[in-house]
């Protein structure tokens, strides 16, 4: 997808990864973000129905509820998304961990704050799954830990389409 104008400053770093192809078997197209919430950084990552398939978009730098709140604000003004995908953080057996309860507190203010509708996803084990595929391209270790975030953020979000008919 496009990267689109209009960056904000608490946006550690924006991602692109080039066009896409159509796909024809959706009529309604709708742009949905997707959120893997961290204590330091939120990544995030960006599909439209139409063509279901999930791009990673952006690191956000989470210190700070406002400033992690406006950077979100500013994606949300720029994308328009009908929906919020966040990342459910479980245990391997599928219960709470540490950070399940951050979480869905997360996902209840995104909620409050957009009035829009926020859906939670199992993301075990996302974040091994996006570092390995940097790995296969070159680009993992800590010289690109910013890149992690909005690809595990894109592994949460094309789990959602696949799992909707995809």
């Amino acid at each position: 997808m496009p990267e689109r104008a209009g960056r904000e400053s608490h946006i550690v770093s924006r991602h692109s990864s080039g066009p896409s192809i159509p796909d024809a078997r959706f009529t309604v197209q709708e742009t949905i973000l997707a959120f893997d919430y961290g204590a330091r950084f939120v990544g995030v990552a960006v599909a439209d129905t139409g063509v279901g398939v999930a791009h990673p978009l952006a690191t956000i730098d989470a210190t700070g509820a406002e400033r992690r709140f406006g950077a979100i604000a500013a994606l949300v003004r720029e994308w328009q998304p009908a929906l919020l995908v966040v990342g459910l953080p479980l245990s391997a057996e599928g219960g709470a961990q540490a950070l399940t309860g951050r979480v869905r507190r997360f996902a209840r203010q995104l909620e409050g704050r957009f009035g829009l509708p926020v859906v939670l996803q199992d993301e075990r084990l996302s974040s091994a799954e996006a570092e390995s595929r940097l790995r296969a391209i070159g680009r993992g270790g800590r010289r690109h830990k910013d890149l992690t975030h909005p690809v595990a953020a894109q592994v949460v979000l094309q789990a959602y389409l696949d799992e909707r008919g995809r």
